[in-house]
């Protein structure tokens, strides 16, 4: 049936589960479902799902607004995406590292990762199946290869899989947190201390579902180590360690200890004070993982973005 299927582009674990909590008791199953999701899914989306029998309270199908006392068990078995056509597109990509199993990009600033409604072309999954042809098909037709994904304003290192065994063992590597992912960002404000690590959960913001925020409500373990590269007064050049990978993580961490990214759109203030980029000053620079055929460790590293290396040539003449 037509209306069991997904949102195009909705990339979201098979079976999710919440339990539900004494403050969230007179809350409406879809609104707190919606809320709660990771990706963004939409409320009519998230009602079809329900009405479909997809959701489960305690073990029952029950409608959309359904009242929640505090306690339920919430299973939600996300349907099989829809499938649609996608087009390889000649698009160029910079390819740091490609063999028969995986290929290791640097990817540009602007660049979607993959395709989402309304978004259909232009991304980086449209470019690699003119590169590569041959991808693999766990993630389905909207993510053919997509192992991991990087920020559309975040430049930097992203490797694909091009067959289904590389795509499993480069997955379950990300689930175990053994591979490297090392980032450089700009940040506004002097970070005091040369070191740190921030330990908290992120969830969906309550007043803006598009957006992430530290709360303790539906959220899920975060921990961002950084490191103090340089200081430019205002503003501090940072090396940030991801050791979950949960999305808008350093964005949000960032913001979180009153030190957002510069150009962050979302999450950072309306000015920069002189310091003009096209999205947030950050990249992914580091990215190393064991070769799910060959066992063997794979590293490689990108260097900053020439709009970034511009910003900083300006800020160490000031």
């Amino acid at each position: 049936m037509e209306n069991e299927q997904q949102e195009p582009g909705i990339e979201l674990e098979q079976v999710q589960e919440w339990l539900v909590q004494p403050e969230d008791a007179g809350e409406r199953l879809d609104k707190f479902i919606t809320e709660s999701l990771e990706e963004d899914v939409s409320r009519t989306q998230v009602q079809q799902w329900i009405k479909d029998g997809h959701v489960t309270v305690d073990g029952r199908t029950v409608k959309p607004n359904f009242k929640l006392n505090g306690g339920e068990a919430i299973a939600l078995t996300v349907p099989e995406p829809q499938e649609l056509e996608l087009a390889a597109e000649n698009i160029p990509i910079e390819v740091v590292y490609e063999d028969a199993d995986l290929i290791v990009v640097n990817k540009a600033r602007g660049m979607v990762v993959h395709p989402a409604p309304g978004h259909y072309s232009g991304t980086l999954v449209n470019a690699l199946l003119h590169h590569c042809q041959d991808l693999s098909g766990i993630n389905g037709v909207m993510r053919p290869g997509i192992v991991h994904r990087i920020d559309k304003d975040t430049s930097g290192l992203l490797m694909a899989a091009k067959n289904d065994l590389a795509h499993t063992g480069l997955a379950a590597q990300l689930k175990a947190h053994t591979v490297k992912r090392q980032y450089v960002a700009l940040v506004h404000g002097t970070v005091p201390h040369d070191t740190g690590t921030i330990d908290a959960p992120i969830g969906r913001d309550p007043k803006d579902r598009k957006l992430f925020t530290v709360t303790e409500k539906n959220s899920k373990h975060a921990v961002t180590h950084f490191l103090v590269l340089e200081r430019f007064g205002d503003y501090t050049l940072l090396e940030l360690k991801l050791e979950t990978g949960r999305t808008h993580q350093i964005r949000v961490h960032m913001k979180f200890i009153g030190h957002p990214l510069v150009g962050d759109p979302a999450y950072g203030p309306s000015k920069s004070k002189g310091v003009l980029l096209d999205g947030q000053a950050l990249h992914a620079a580091v990215l190393g993982f064991e070769h799910p055929r060959t066992g063997q460790w794979h590293e490689y590293e990108a260097p900053m973005p020439d709009d970034m290396v511009r910003v900083l040539d300006i800020l160490k003449m000031r």
